[in-house]
């Protein structure tokens, strides 16, 4: 009895102290003008978070739509922090760029994304982010950088993805595709980023822990208390617990590719040359830098290796996840997209059958497809890789719509809002129309970044915007080329554009992955019946 009387007594206490600091914060932090939908006294939009946590991103965007300036205020548990979340324009040019330099990635950033991240390029402010941004925009832009990723991207789509894919497809196999894509991609960062194939060197532990580690780090974003990850943290117990042994699994594999690199490096400068990929590029500029010893720089590089996986593994994945999807469900855009397709290949019997059948298209090529490129672009448009973006304040601000923001709170802005706004979009902004990027001619013309902030803006903008783009319309246009995606739901509809089948994460991956059949299209068809004659 005596026992259950100190607990009682702990326990009001508990609360005693959580009204306290309520009422201070309240009293402290006078009451914003912003709409806060959906909000109730101590509990804030907690319960509504709760309802909408299966479709979280539509929810945000149905709120967003009500609010006069499309602004509004997140009231978290007890009110224990501050977020404004923006899908206006004018406000992300605001945070962006115009006042770039009071809206940080910050110590909560940091905090949520240590393990995972580090000091990388996506997790830092200051010295360290300028340091990796410099060396970063300077081999984004050098030729043969450009020329390296392109021959690498070819090389696995003629003798990896689309062979794997014919097999699928003559088996009559149903598969995920996006699980495949996955692979892909992870693949060709790897081999980009640090000139190794990932398949010799025990990825899958890799992945595991890195997909794991993603998700744990999401989540403390989303928590509604958290205090409650902080403790899990310092008893090193469930989630953090898992996170902890995630992280040791990613460093060795970061070590194991830098000193297969160093390994690498050395080879190649005993015979006068030197490799193209990203870290043997950072790897070279960065024995110009002063580090305390080899082990910080190591680190260094380790936190490079991590950035670039997170930057290229699941983003062009989940974009094509996206894009293969709303193609299946728009017949009228599939038809037009291989009719461009069509257009750029030789007739079937204008010239030799190559050894390998695989219709991989150039450089040159993939340039001059507009109707191909309006349709990625659309498809990221509905459905952005990165739903979702923050940043902190670091000192009291006014938003071009007349928002206030106090010091240490957090600006959020929803790039999947933005793509569902009719005040940026219009009335169709719900529907699939790779039109919207055509000028009269058919020529793709890109919009305003600050509408379309689905690789970022300003001094942050991704540095691997146009090399996505590639990767992109490579793959698309070599799997359309010579298949019908066929999905199981049967793709995008009306309906299921209302509630789509994402789950929450980091990334915005499909809920269950997409399961499809192939269908050879008719002259690929012939084209492998005069290889098996010839």
């Amino acid at each position: 009895m005596a026992v259950e009387l100190d607990f009682l007594t702990l326990f009001l206490s508990f609360i005693s102290v959580l009204i306290f600091i309520f009422f201070f914060r309240s009293t402290s932090h006078p009451p914003s003008k912003t709409p806060c939908p959906e909000s109730y006294p101590i509990i804030g939009n907690l319960p509504s978070l709760l309802r909408n946590r299966h479709r979280f991103h539509d929810w945000v965007t149905d709120m967003l739509s009500k609010t006069p300036s499309s602004t509004l205020q997140v009231n978290n548990f007890l009110n224990l922090s501050h977020i404004i979340c923006t899908a206006n324009p004018v406000n992300v040019e605001h945070l962006l760029v115009t006042n770039f330099s009071n809206y940080i990635k910050g110590s909560r950033y940091l905090d949520f994304l240590q393990e995972l991240l580090g000091h990388g390029i996506f997790n830092v402010d200051g010295h360290l982010w300028t340091v990796q941004r410099k060396i970063a925009s300077h081999e984004f832009n050098t030729k043969s950088l450009k020329h390296f990723i392109s021959d690498v991207v070819k090389s696995e789509l003629s003798k990896s993805l689309v062979p794997n894919l014919s097999k699928a497809c003559d088996q009559s196999l149903t598969f995920d595709l996006q699980d495949v894509l996955q692979k892909f991609t992870f693949t060709n960062i790897c081999k980009v980023a640090f000139g190794v194939d990932p398949e010799p060197m025990s990825s899958l532990p890799f992945v595991r822990a890195f997909d794991d580690a993603v998700e744990i780090g999401f989540s403390r974003f989303m928590a509604p208390l958290p205090a409650i990850w902080k403790l899990q943290r310092s008893l090193n117990i469930g989630s953090e617990k898992r996170l902890k042994e995630a992280a040791e699994v990613i460093n060795e594999f970061a070590m194991e590719v830098i000193k297969s690199r160093q390994e690498q490096e050395k080879k190649i400068e005993d015979v006068g040359g030197k490799n193209q990929d990203l870290l043997s590029r950072f790897m070279l500029l960065s024995s110009d830098m002063e580090f305390q010893d080899e082990e910080h720089r190591r680190k260094f590089l380790r936190d490079i290796i991590i950035s670039f996986v997170l930057a290229g593994k699941d983003s062009t994945s989940t974009a094509l996840t996206w894009f293969f999807w709303l193609i299946a469900g728009n017949p009228r855009c599939e038809s037009l997209i291989y009719n461009e397709l069509s257009l750029a290949a030789p007739p079937l019997g204008a010239e030799p059958v190559p050894e390998s059948r695989v219709r991989i298209f150039s450089y040159e090529e993939l340039k001059r497809f507009h109707y191909l490129h309006a349709a990625v672009s659309e498809s990221m448009r509905l459905f952005p890789p990165v739903p979702i973006n923050s940043r902190s304040t670091v000192e009291d601000d006014v938003l071009p719509d007349g928002t206030h923001v106090r010091k240490g709170w957090a600006a959020d802005y929803s790039a999947y809002a933005m793509g569902r706004m009719e005040t940026v979009w219009g009335q169709d902004c719900r529907e699939f129309k790779p039109e919207r990027w055509l000028d009269g001619e058919g020529v793709y013309q890109p919009f305003d970044q600050f509408r379309y902030p689905v690789f970022h803006c300003g001094p942050r903008m991704c540095l691997g915007k146009q090399m996505a783009y590639i990767q992109m319309k490579a793959i698309a246009a070599a799997v359309m080329y010579e298949f019908e995606i066929l999905p199981v739901d049967g793709g995008a509809t009306a309906e299921k554009m209302m509630n789509p089948p994402y789950r929450l994460s980091m990334v915005l991956k499909m809920r269950g992955g997409l399961p499809v059949r192939l269908k050879r299209r008719v002259a690929a068809q012939q084209l492998v019946k005069s290889q098996r004659i010839k």
